[in-house]
């Protein structure tokens, strides 16, 4: 019962209960004093735990974090990986869904090799603009603002 109860006064102070559950809930408290005053501790609690704030570190940490040789590489190297693997995983895509193409004797070595410098081609414009995209999104100022 102290479970329930102690959900019921989260909820209460928190505003989660249904109309019919915040009468009884209200029509309990008008009865039971201990239950004002746990209801009391609650609020504070609730008070006390909104304006906790995790600490952030130092700028000067930041700031030698930032300009560390390592974290530079460490992040050129990841891009570098991503972006092969993504033109890899497209190219073997691609070739699958012309792999008829290629087995064809008969289809013209232009075709083939058109074909494959398009689709090449294309696998990279969407890897860089997928990169772009997110360099974009990730610097946007305004993200946070809602509408």
């Amino acid at each position: 019962m102290a479970r329930d109860r102690r959900e019921l006064l989260a909820g209460y102070v928190d505003g989660e209960l249904s109309d019919n559950e915040r009468q009884a809930f209200e029509a309990q408290l008008a009865q039971d004093p201990e239950l004002r005053a746990e209801l009391a501790e609650f609020r504070k609690l609730q008070e006390v735990t909104g304006m906790v704030r995790y600490a952030d570190l130092p700028d000067e940490v930041w700031e030698n974090y930032w300009h560390s040789i390592y974290r530079k590489m460490e992040r050129g190297i990841g891009w570098i990986f991503l972006s092969i693997g993504a033109i890899l995983l497209l190219c073997f895509g691609t070739y699958e869904l012309f792999s008829e193409l290629y087995v064809n004797p008969d289809a013209p070595l232009w075709l083939k090799v058109g074909v494959t410098a398009g689709a090449v081609g294309l696998i990279f414009l969407l890897v860089s603009y997928g990169r772009e995209r997110l360099f974009a999104y990730n610097r946007d100022r305004y993200k946070e603002v809602t509408k």
